[in-house]
């Protein structure tokens, strides 16, 4: 069968289920099999494909025709111009989180010292450690399957090759899991913890960001089923109203972030009043709401006072 071909195929399959974007992801899935990028539809459609790569091209277009997100299917979601790798244990790095990065960068100085709280892939924390010099980050999440993950992504796009784990107090070398409790390289650059929140972080942070669950609980069984279906719940449940999450990172962030510093919160497109409105209670100063490029509140950001 033609590339040509095969793609339609594919295409008619997805569009056949009532996938959204079905011709885009008919695409992307056969580029992903054939190792090909967009020219190749074009220029080289009626090249004969193997065997191998039609029964491997037909068996994701099965999976996303069952609504597994492509992201799932292929293991990788591009993110800040990084390539993260993603699997039903953690959130899918989505375009909106990227102005959350953004706004942290611009406030980033040299020698910083980060929290991500709600890490899951590790994709907002690995991504400010990246494109900024000579800070250190702490990643934490309750979920020690979430954090193998985000253990996974720093040892390839940070460098961070040998990671030391701890377990009940005890260095270990290799392995991961849900027993996991400490990750972190040994230029001390990026650690990771499995906390419920604050539980488990000691010291001070000169920023703090986080995406946290921030759907309310109501809504969640209306959500696409590949968010539905395939995405951690834990990820994703912000309690009755949406802001739970909200109100604990402010009821413990106080003691783990610097007087003058940050705190960067992703939130819901309709959460910039209520958001924006538990910080100033909480007393930060400076605080704003930050639009994504769809028009959209994305982002709350305030600054703790000193004293």
């Amino acid at each position: 069968m033609t590339y040509g071909e095969l793609y339609r195929r594919g295409r008619d399959a997805l569009e056949g289920a009532g996938v959204p974007e079905a011709e885009l992801d008919a695409r992307l899935l056969l580029e992903w099999v054939c190792g090909t990028d967009r020219n190749d539809l074009l220029a080289h459609g009626d090249r004969e494909r193997s065997a191998g790569e039609q029964e491997e091209y037909e068996r994701l277009i099965a999976g996303r025709k069952g609504r597994i997100p492509l992201q799932h299917l292929t293991g990788v979601q591009a993110f800040m111009g990084l390539e993260f790798a993603v699997d039903g244990h953690v959130l899918v790095p989505r375009q909106d989180t990227e102005v959350l990065v953004e706004e942290a960068l611009r406030n980033l100085h040299d020698g910083m010292r980060i929290l991500d709280m709600c890490t899951g892939s590790g994709c907002i924390l690995i991504s400010l450690l990246h494109y900024s010099n000579d800070c250190r980050g702490v990643g934490a999440d309750i979920s020690g399957e979430a954090l193998a993950v985000a253990r996974g992504n720093a040892e390839r796009l940070l460098g961070a090759s040998a990671c030391a784990w701890m377990r009940d107090g005890t260095e270990v070398l290799d392995g991961c899991g849900a027993d996991l409790a400490c990750a972190e390289d040994r230029q001390g650059r990026i650690s990771f913890i499995e906390s419920d929140l604050f539980h488990g972080i000691e010291g001070r942070f000169d920023i703090i960001v986080s995406n946290p669950p921030y759907i309310r609980s109501g809504e969640i069984p209306g959500l696409m089923p590949e968010v539905r279906e395939h995405e951690p719940v834990l990820a994703l449940d912000g309690g009755e109203d949406g802001l739970d999450f909200y109100r604990r990172i402010l009821e413990g962030c106080r003691a783990h972030l610097c007087g003058g510093g940050m705190l960067f919160l992703e939130i819901g497109y309709d959460q910039g009043e209520a958001v924006s409105g538990l910080l100033e209670e909480a007393g930060f100063l400076e605080v704003a709401v930050v639009k994504d490029y769809a028009g959209l509140d994305r982002v709350v950001c305030g600054t703790l006072g000193f004293g």
